[in-house]
């Protein structure tokens, strides 16, 4: 597209996650009038610890902000895969630092530091908060959104980043609810001091039990540690009730630090959760209305990609724009770039237990596909 058509872009965003915050600033380098909506009343963002990816990082550099999240993250050189009691079972660089003009390494951030980042790096007012979305109306070229209590925006492009129960895809492109995983993850960023001298470097390490995975990211720009346990467990609760009693159990054998991180956790400060994806759905875009993020393809956590992958998307879609000669061609060059791309990331994600241990927690069957219970 032109510089003078994407300047009289109007751009609506339906979400201020990660993938909402990276189209935000990626559309808006391109001269577009972008607004983000975001129905929560502030930005609060929990959970624990991610790994940001080189080709994230690099995306980061080419929009400016590279510094930015550098200041509150910290460079990793490699992961680590060990055993429950710690014997080694593989170690090797992050992928993709020498891809660029630049060495760049994977960094790793707590989840609230980088969405506070992210949206500080947007101009003042792009985002609006309190705003949640009703209804989506297609007319073609332009789509009209409506929020409680009636507020409506026309755009020519929307962008539903409104995470993995997103009402945007539901109205446009699948009524599938999320898909239970058959695991629960349990969260917690702890202090460094409390990690029983676990936290040497700035490395990834995860450990492997049957029927359990504990991974310890660390952050020490923060002197902290993120702390993960994940599980499988029949219980599709989004929000399961569980006491330390139950986790402890989720570690027994593992090497006697995590269990002593584990029976120290107060439970007020863990984000329990029941884990979800979605199933690939065969379109993500129309006209005038495409989705990024989970919203377009939420994915199991074990590949570590799906704030990566939010990111990308967003690198992608402007991409696409200044590439295409219109909006409908744009969405349907980024869909053809991205689809591929996270299909494989989502099958792959799925793939974190063998039979074996499924069997254990699921007697004779896979974990059943239900969709998400509040």
């Amino acid at each position: 597209m032109q510089p003078s058509d994407l300047k009289n872009l109007d751009v609506a965003i339906v979400g201020a996650g990660y993938g909402g915050a990276a189209a935000a600033k990626a559309l808006s380098l391109l001269g577009a009038k972008v607004a983000v909506y975001e129905q929560a009343s502030h930005i609060r963002e929990v959970g624990a610890g991610i790994g940001l990816r080189p080709s994230t990082m690099d995306r980061f550099r080419q929009w400016g902000i590279f510094d930015a999240i550098a200041k509150v993250s910290s460079p990793s050189d490699y992961f680590e895969i060990l055993s429950a009691t710690g014997d080694p079972i593989m170690k090797d660089a992050w992928p993709g630092i020498h891809d660029f003009a630049v060495e760049t390494r994977t960094h790793l951030i707590h989840r609230g530091d980088f969405i506070e980042a992210l949206l500080g790096v947007l101009p003042e007012g792009m985002v609006r908060l309190g705003h949640k979305l009703e209804t989506v109306e297609d007319h073609g070229d332009r789509t009209t959104l409506t929020f409680a209590g009636g507020k409506q925006v026309t755009a020519d492009l929307v962008i539903g980043a409104d995470g993995i129960r997103s009402v945007v895809r539901r109205q446009m492109f699948s009524d599938k609810g999320p898909v239970f995983s058959g695991e629960h993850a349990y969260r917690a960023v702890i202090s460094a001091d409390d990690a029983h001298g676990m936290v040497v470097d700035d490395n990834l390490r995860m450990y492997i039990g049957r029927g359990t995975k504990v991974y310890l990211l660390p952050l020490r720009h923060r002197n902290q540690v993120s702390f993960d346990i994940t599980a499988l467990c029949p219980d599709s609760t989004w929000s399961p009730k569980v006491t330390t009693e139950d986790l402890l159990a989720t570690v027994a054998g593992f090497d006697e630090r995590i269990v002593d991180i584990t029976r120290g956790l107060d439970l007020d400060s863990v984000n329990i959760r029941a884990v979800y994806d979605i199933d690939p759905i065969g379109t993500w875009h129309s006209d005038s209305v495409v989705l990024v993020g989970d919203a377009a393809h939420s994915m199991l956590h074990h590949q570590g990609q799906g704030a990566n992958s939010a990111i990308m998307d967003g690198g992608a879609l402007a991409d696409a724009l200044l590439e295409a000669d219109s909006v409908k061609e744009a969405l349907a060059l980024f869909q053809a770039t991205r689809k591929p791309v996270t299909d494989e990331l989502q099958r792959i994600s799925r793939q974190g237990w063998t039979e074996e241990e499924v069997h254990d927690v699921f007697p004779g069957q896979k974990p059943a596909a239900t969709t998400a219970k509040d």
